[in-house]
């Protein structure tokens, strides 16, 4: 193949490239534009010296009980996790009545083969709602309810430049959180009097597309809580979001301090090495010829 060919293959090549490149970057825009960017939230788990609060995640743990564990799973999460150090701070009496309150299935089968069902342990990781995908699928309209051990890493949305960057630097990391909790608000009768596209979908303004196969959860006054936290939709999406957050990253708290002592660590030891360079060869010199 001469020259002169090779350089027009190479050039039809390179078009070809970046007009795909521009094509993919339409359709992501596309996308990103069917989804409105939910409103940035305060939490007490943000940034390097972030934690949780203990209350919010018990009231978060709450409304799961009453709420959410009828779809969602938490088959991530032990019971004993309840009582772990930065959690929720359950005693470990606590976490056991629990336990005790919920049916698992031994792992162990009994004298006929079969696997009895008994009260919860420590050790046991908390029950699924369904026995299985299929059956999730046929209780509710074909959509499977996510695990609740993942969602609030797996939820995010695109920030877009140059915010991106303003991120990286501000360790702005709860997309999740912020689209958790816009979401459980952005129900709302549909604009301009759209249609679902099938039966059983319900309209929100934050979900991508806006039509949604779970309904409204939750609603003011649904929870009562015992604290005097305020009983409303509002309060109701910070600690469940919150909360969701714990399950996704139960350790978080401990991970940030030992990520605080590490990098002072590495201050510390690259100074040492400073002096001990300059104390090495501070008599040196170059020979000269």
């Amino acid at each position: 193949m001469t020259s002169p060919a090779r350089k027009a293959i190479r050039s039809l090549a390179l078009i070809l490239g970046v007009g795909l490149g521009l094509a993919a970057a339409d359709v992501d825009r596309a996308t990103a534009a069917e989804q409105i960017h939910p409103p940035r939230m305060d939490w007490s788990f943000w940034g390097p010296l972030g934690h949780y609060d203990p209350g919010q995640l018990q009231r978060g743990f709450k409304i799961y009980r009453e709420v959410c564990s009828s779809c969602h799973a938490l088959s991530m999460i032990a019971f004993r996790n309840l009582a772990d150090e930065g959690g929720l701070t359950y005693s470990e009496e606590q976490a056991k009545t629990i336990a005790a309150e919920y049916q698992v299935k031994d792992p162990q089968p009994d004298d006929k083969g079969e696997f009895p069902e008994r009260p919860g342990r420590l050790s046991d990781y908390f029950p699924s709602p369904f026995p299985n995908e299929e059956a999730a699928r046929a209780a509710n309209g074909g959509a499977y309810p996510p695990d609740f051990s993942t969602l609030a890493k797996a939820r995010t949305y695109e920030r877009g430049f140059p915010w991106f960057l303003i991120d990286i630097f501000g360790q702005y990391q709860e997309q999740g959180q912020d689209y958790i909790h816009a979401l459980l608000n952005g129900y709302q009768e549909p604009e301009h009097g759209e249609k679902p596209p099938r039966p059983g979908l319900h309209y929100n303004r934050y979900f991508p597309g806006h039509w949604i196969a779970m309904a409204k959860p939750i609603s003011d006054g649904q929870v009562e809580y015992t604290d005097g936290t305020p009983t409303t939709l509002e309060q109701y999406s910070k600690d469940i979001a919150a909360f969701m957050t714990w399950a996704a990253e139960p350790h978080l708290a401990a991970r940030k301090q030992m990520g605080l002592k590490v990098m002072f660590f590495l201050i510390v030891f690259a100074g040492l090495l400073f002096y001990v360079k300059k104390s090495v060869w501070s008599g040196w010199k170059p020979e000269t010829a």
